[in-house]
């Protein structure tokens, strides 16, 4: 009989515009990690609330600074305006922005 796997399922996909329910900030998801893969040694240092690490968490772009982190689901939530994000390497993650939402980057193998 073959393992079964469960499938971490996510609310939020890459370039959704978001908002930390806590620090009010608001970002562009950048990157969906469906199980943290960080460091204990990282989640003492910068989680300090102690979020679960086996729930989704993301890579956001923070609007108007060159500042990523990395963000629990629990603590996100959609952003409801609709003007992009200011953020340095937006190119490299983005092509276009339209309605709300980034396009992301196609690869270039």
């Amino acid at each position: 009989m073959g393992t079964v796997t469960s499938i971490t399922r996510t609310k939020l996909a890459a370039g959704e515009l978001i908002r930390h329910k806590l620090l009010d900030y608001r970002s562009v998801v950048a990157d969906v990690d469906r199980n943290f893969q960080a460091s204990e040694e990282w989640c003492q240092a910068v989680a300090k609330s102690r979020p679960p690490r086996d729930k989704p968490w993301y890579r956001v772009l923070v609007h108007g600074s060159d500042h990523s982190t990395c963000v629990v689901e629990r603590n996100l939530e959609a952003d409801s305006g609709v003007d992009p994000v200011e953020h340095p390497p937006l190119e490299r993650f983005f092509d276009k922005f339209e309605n709300g939402k980034y396009a992301r980057r196609e690869s270039s193998n």
